[in-house]
């Protein structure tokens, strides 16, 4: 049986990027703020429309705003593990310090919503090489973190050898599901401005060119296959701006008339799980 699944995802990080990058002065901090205004306008859009979202909400977020992240969480939407702060798992000096930010995440995920979190994305989309078996430590059933494909879920893989002067070694996949994502379906590099140590990052594209390369991006994967996923990663202080809002929107029309299937990412990993078992 056909099946189009989309999972609409918010990286609901408020100003935990900025201060993991050492900005914390009013500016960054108010720019990061701006989330929790967008947040809002997202939970009455998505009530509106009957989506339930998956919320990727570090720790440091649920702890600083408790009022909206209690609010995401009784609107039905499902909270996943973003990290406790923003830092990328790569970025950690040693396996126990990353260990100790996943661990704390997830207790305040559990205190938020008094279970566990089933799914991870890593912050920065850049994993260590003690994530994937870090998950599993802790019981993680799938990640959003990876490039791997784009409408199919596979299972990550560990002890992959990676050298330049050598062919790759690829470790055996394990029992963690993978649900590849891109930047190129992530709304901050497409419209936002920022200003590092390293350069600047200066973008603000025209909604409607993004809106068509979103679509046909669904549209592949319509024409191409019977079944699949596609995740779109949105982050509230980037989508909630006005014109932006008009342009998700007009996304989801779209995807509901091309008889898309809306999902959480726990729903869609447990729908591929339970496909994966029937053929097997």
């Amino acid at each position: 049986m056909a099946r189009h699944i989309v999972c609409l995802t918010f990286d609901f990080d408020t100003f935990s990027p900025f201060i993991a990058r050492g900005m914390t002065s009013p500016t960054p901090v108010s720019r990061g703020e701006f989330g929790v205004v967008g947040a809002r306008r997202l939970l009455g859009l998505l009530k509106n429309r009957g989506i339930r979202a998956t919320w990727y909400t570090p720790g440091f977020t649920i702890e600083t705003y408790p009022d909206i992240a209690s609010r995401i969480a009784e609107a039905g939407h499902e909270i996943a593990h973003h990290g406790w702060t923003h830092m990328p798992p790569a970025a950690w000096d040693t396996r126990d310090e990353e260990a100790a930010d996943l661990r704390r995440g997830i207790e305040t995920i559990r205190d938020l919503t008094g279970k566990p979190p089933r799914g991870y994305r890593s912050p920065s989309w850049d994993l260590s090489p003690h994530t994937v078996d870090l998950l599993l430590e802790h019981g993680f059933d799938y990640d959003s973190s990876m490039m791997g494909d784009d409408y199919t879920p596979y299972f990550a893989r560990r002890g992959d050898e990676i050298s330049l002067q050598q062919p790759a070694r690829f470790g055996p996949p394990t029992r963690l599901l993978e649900l590849p994502i891109s930047w190129s379906l992530d709304d901050f590099p497409l419209f936002e401005y920022l200003r590092h140590q390293g350069g600047v990052q200066q973008t603000s594209l025209p909604t409607d060119a993004i809106l068509r390369n979103w679509i046909d991006d669904y549209l592949y994967m319509k024409r191409s296959q019977d079944w699949g996923v596609i995740t779109y990663t949105f982050h509230p202080f980037v989508i909630g701006r006005g014109h932006r809002m008009m342009l998700l929107e007009r996304l989801i029309d779209l995807l509901a008339e091309g008889s898309a299937e809306f999902m959480t990412s726990g729903e869609a990993a447990d729908a591929f799980l339970a496909r994966t078992a029937r053929d097997s």
